[in-house]
């Protein structure tokens, strides 16, 4: 890929007073200037003064109708040391004003090369429009790299940098082709000197899309979005340089904009594809990590806020909005293993055991910034702190808050912007695929929170993008989310719904990602989500439901199923809709999995009232198994339970520091016994005392303390016992799996339950004492007799309980109880779960270092 050489860059044109630099630099680094800076109408009575200046500042252009009085289009002298004559131009001066003024709809009508017979005297004519440039000379491109040849000098127009001028042919060329060129261009430096520079003309090289892919754009199937649209690097005609197309049908005219053009919009101005909508342009010389926008002229002809480009795939650091052409570079993947063997740990069978992060909180290097809680690690120290973490403690995947662009960090990213880009705030695409790839070696996988709910108004993003109402609703009672003050996207708009599902695909595809978690999904599903009545657009049969979501939904799953074997899409749903994880030629949506936050909500209810109070309460931890097996479900424990007053998991534990720690060990050991695939929220397995902030860093020094430790190990341990016991995953979304054993006894709080997956013989009982009370004599029923092995106790002193138990194991007698033929006499720990298994069954990890009720 070419890069652009020092002398091949853009001058800094003569000098200009220290505001408006400063307003340059401002544009440079990719902020609104509308933000500083509002627009200013301008009468078409003023427009001859125009002609008098040259119109050199970069915010020249911007405004719906020129105006000299406008200080950001201060006049600025040429370089040259004579007035140059003026041929009578070609066009018509209503087109030269329109295009010094960047109001030309289609600016490779008149700039570039045009063919004989298209004008006057069937000589071949470019046109140029390069403000502040001193002279232009155009010169023949030879691909040998021999000298060049003078074609002919363009003559300026037009002060404002329009240059015009017949080219002469290259012995042997077609008359009826221009001839291959380059431009000369000399600048004026801010010394008073000149500079010159070739580039090739953007106006010269043809359509870039081809009907195939604009035919899909329009009609919402190009799965490939981000390879069409956005930024790439490419070779054009042998040139090098970066093409660039973006949908914007409503607009009057697109420019893309940078530190490569003054941020100058008259300079680049795009072609119009009109059958799909889509505005294309090509700039040669222009290389990976130039930083870009679009200016935009909207439907109304009003002058929008620069747009960052919807499908970049890599962004500038936030505050900065610019997008960033990025090194498509493919990274050498290693994870063909993993790849064809994914979709057996993804199955309702498997072990599936996340861990949620955000990444910006798990841990950070208090080495920098530490007046500002430290710097959070990027990608690449992630991949050797967080990696190894997540694998010694046995959990199966990692599930991150979106890590899509967002402009605001407090959203956690559930707000985002970029949804073809990972953010910048930890480095570059190509770190986050690399931290895939290892996690894949590591044997763990890689889950994405995702949006396609809505998005923020920022000025910069998708927000009335062209001018127009484009990706959201323009009524605001189906286009505007009132609890999160952010736009919902149209799911009835073929282009709108093809956007999502590529964002979709690109994650899973160029990033090898396993999953998406799919974020608020109740909101899409129902027209009037969290409004009362009045404030929501019935369906067109008069309902709530939102039958334009629910056919992206089943689009969606539908792409991802065909495309990406083995990935899961995990629905974050917290209502009744029927057939969440149901396929869709059933009539379902298709998810794999659907948190479970019925479960969740009750379930935490139950553990903050005190044990004293408990018994009352009782259906709250047994309700959950009355529909445990209408979807296929995630047990979650997430961000959600742990920020905005609701403290952390372990202070919404009753009692005393003891047993709080005990009532945390005992509920998540219940959790990962329960039917249903697991989630924890980051910091929890540590027994944090405060709620997750996202500015400061997990309390790693807790570990410190024997009884926080205690609890992390705990977690550990419950994810191998979850991944070695069959009976504890194979059969989550079947209901001949689970029994209660025990499941009325409201009395002293105690719940048992019998577990079974494919081989019967390899049954566990689990029995939970949610009280402080320990509990002697304690008879249940067991599937036969003989002995039973205690193959965990949440209160073993290794987790910092009291080390009450049974010493490693039981016998059972023939005595039947409830409706089993054998039964145990047990003793119950206080605010504990123990974990029972057959000592005959034929296990693998049979040993004693399995019963760790006698440890320590």
């Amino acid at each position: 890929m070419a890069t652009k050489s020092k002398t091949e860059e853009v001058p800094t044109p003569a000098p200009v007073k220290k505001k408006a630099a400063a307003k340059r630099a401002t544009r440079q680094r990719g902020i609104d200037p509308a933000a500083t800076s509002a627009a200013i109408e301008r009468t078409a009575a003023i427009v001859a003064s125009v002609a008098a200046t040259a119109l050199t500042m970069k915010d020249t252009h911007r405004a719906t109708v020129p105006d000299a009085s406008d200080a950001r289009r201060s006049a600025q002298p040429r370089a040259a040391d004579a007035i140059e004559p003026r041929p009578t131009p070609s066009l018509a001066s209503s087109v030269i004003e329109a295009l010094i003024v960047a109001r030309h709809g289609d600016p490779f009508a008149v700039l570039g090369p045009h063919l004989p017979g298209a004008d006057a005297g069937g000589v071949t004519v470019v046109r140029a429009l390069l403000p502040n440039a001193i002279s232009v000379e155009v010169m023949a491109r030879d691909a040998s790299n021999a000298s060049p040849r003078s074609l002919g000098t363009l003559i300026r127009i037009h002060d404002a940098g329009l240059f015009e001028g017949p080219v002469g042919a290259l012995p042997g060329d077609d008359d009826s082709a221009p001839p291959p060129y380059r431009l000369r261009v000399v600048w004026p430096t801010a010394d008073g000197g000149t500079v010159t520079q070739e580039i090739d003309d953007p106006y010269a090289f043809g359509p870039l899309l081809g009907p195939l892919d604009l035919h899909l754009i329009a009609e919402g199937r190009h799965h490939q979005l981000g390879q069409s649209l956005g930024a790439h690097v490419a070779r054009v005609q042998g040139v090098a340089g970066t093409r660039f197309a973006v949908w914007a049908p409503n607009a009057q005219r697109v420019s893309v904009v940078g530190a490569f053009n003054g941020w100058d919009g008259r300079r680049h101005a795009m072609r119009r594809r009109v059958e799909a909508g889509v505005w294309e342009l090509f700039i040669p010389q222009l290389s990976k990590g130039e930083r870009y926008q679009y200016e935009i002229v909207g439907a109304d002809g009003a002058l929008l806020p620069l747009k960052a480009d919807p499908v970049a795939l890599a962004t500038d650091l936030p505050p900065a909005t610019a997008s960033v052409v990025p090194d498509d570079t493919s990274l050498a993947w290693t994870d063909d293993t993993w790849m064809k063997d994914r979709a057996a740990r993804h199955a309702p069978d498997a072990p599936l055991s996340i861990y949620e992060v955000h990444v910006g909180s798990w841990l950070r290097n208090m080495n920098e910034d530490a007046e500002h809680g430290g710097r959070s690690f990027d990608w690449n120290g992630l991949s050797e702190r967080l990696i190894p973490y997540a694998k010694a403690m046995c959990f199966t995947h990692l599930e991150f808050l979106p890590v899509m662009e967002h402009p605001f960090g407090g959203s956690w990213g559930y707000q985002p912007l970029g949804l073809f880009a990972p953010t910048a705030r930890f480095g570059s695409p190509a770190d986050f695929a690399r931290f895939v790839d290892r996690c894949h070696q590591a044997g763990i996988g890689v889950i994405l929170d995702w949006v396609p709910a809505h998005f923020p108004n920022d000025a910069h993003g998708l927000a009335r993008f062209d001018g127009s109402a484009l990706y959201e609703h323009a009524d605001p009672r189906e286009g505007f989310h009132q609890d999160w003050n952010t736009l919902i996207y149209n799911f009835g708009r073929n282009e709108v719904r093809g956007f999502l599902i590529a964002s979709a695909l690109e994650w899973l595809e160029r990033y090898h990602v396993d999953g998406l978690r799919v974020d608020a999904v109740a909101s899409m599903l129902y027209r009037d989500y969290s409004r009362k009545a009045g404030e929501w657009v019935p369906n067109i049969h008069g309902g709530r439901e939102n039958l334009e979501a629910v056919a992206f939904i089943k689009e969606l799953n539908t792409v991802v199923g065909e495309r990406c074997p083995g990935a899961m899409m995990i629905a974050e749903e917290s209502t009744a809709w029927p057939g969440v994880t149901a396929p869709v030629s059933s009539g379902g949506l298709g998810f794999a999995y659907k948190w479970n936050m019925g479960w969740m909500h009750d379930t935490l209810r139950y553990v903050e009232y005190d044990p004293i109070h408990r018994g009352w309460h009782h259906d709250d931890m047994t309700f959950g198994m009355v529909y445990a097996y209408s979807e296929r479900f995630v047990l979650p424990i997430s961000h959600d339970e742990v920020v905005h007053g609701k403290g952390s998991l372990l202070n919404k534990m009753p009692g005393d520091e003891w047993q709080k720690r005990a009532n945390l060990r005992a509920y998540l050991s219940f959790m990962w016994t329960h039917p249903g695939k697991k989630l924890l929220f980051m910091g929890c397995e540590l027994g944090e005392w405060k709620e997750w902030n996202h500015d400061g860093s997990l309390a790693w020094d807790l570990l410190d303390d024997p009884g926080h430790r205690g609890v992390q190990t705990l977690v550990r341990d419950l994810n191998r016992l979850y991944a070695e016991a069959p009976a504890l995953h194979e059969k989550d979304s079947d209901p001949s799996g689970f029994a209660w054993i025990v499941g009325d006894d409201r009395a002293n709080s105690v719940f048992a339950f019998r577990r079974v997956g494919r081989d019967a013989s390899r049954a566990v009982v689990v029995v939970v004492n949610m009280t402080p009370v320990v509990r002697r004599d304690y008879r249940i029923g067991v599937p036969h007799a003989g002995t039973w092995r205690e193959r965990l106790n949440s209160d073993a002193t290794v987790y910092g309980g009291s080390g009450i138990g049974n010493q490693g194991e039981v016998r059972a007698s023939d005595d039947g109880a409830h409706g089993l033929p054998a039964s145990v006499t047990l003793t119950l720990p206080p605010l504990a779960v123990l974990v029972l298994e057959s000592a005959s069954a034929d296990r693998a990890s049979s040993n004693d270092n399995n019963n760790i009720s006698n440890r320590g």
